[in-house]
């Protein structure tokens, strides 16, 4: 293998500075070989020259690699304590929500509740309300009733003595007239009590 080439093997990394030398060796190598102008002492020069260039670089590069690593590091601490910081926050938040959540679900609660007690007064309420209602349209009747029974009773006795007194008296046409009466009378009571339980029934 040629210097040159292995001189740019060396320094691949840096391109331009790899060409140069290559290219500087190659000529030094064909000056050599065209006419012995450089001496051993020239070349150990340059080898020399080469040996602190190759130094200087390995040691630039490893001061490179090591400011790389630690910014790498510098990066990866700071990326740390910035999720750390956003996990604390998250955290905070979360409970946050949690207890609002919480909250939310107790005074729902609370509200239900207290529907469910002012409907069950309300119903309550309805319910003994209809009950004296239904009590009450039941005395109305029972009292409308026997008061239709005694007015009955008492047009049925009037009946009865009239046409006692007719029967009495031979006289047909008003026996006639006292059943017509009376018929009439029982259709104007019966009438009247079918409106009555129509009324309160509705």
């Amino acid at each position: 293998m040629r210097l040159a080439t292995k001189v740019y093997e060396v320094f691949k990394d840096d391109e331009a500075k790899a060409r140069a030398l290559a290219e500087l060796f190659d000529e030094i190598e064909e000056a050599i070989n065209s006419n012995d102008a450089a001496t051993s002492h020239d070349l150990y020069k340059a080898e020399l020259t080469l040996v602190k260039e190759i130094e200087q670089n390995r040691a630039n590069f490893s001061i490179e690699i090591e400011k790389v690593r630690g910014e790498i590091k510098e990066t990866e601490l700071r990326l740390k304590k910035e999720i750390d910081l956003l996990r604390a926050e998250l955290k905070v938040e979360i409970e946050k929500v949690r207890g609002e959540i919480k909250e939310t679900e107790l005074r729902l609660k609370k509200e239900i509740d207290q529907v469910k007690a002012d409907l069950t007064k309300e119903i309550e309420q309805v319910r003994a309300d209809l009950s004296k209602e239904i009590e009450q349209v039941r005395a109305d009747l029972s009292r409308e009733i026997e008061q239709v029974r005694a007015d009955l009773s008492r047009e049925i006795e009037q009946v009865r003595f009239d046409l006692t007194l007719a029967i009495h008296s031979n006289n047909v046409s008003a026996i006639r007239w006292l059943v017509g009466l009376m018929f009439a009378q029982l259709l104007a009571v019966s009438g009247l009590i079918v409106g009555l339980f129509q009324y309160f029934l509705k």
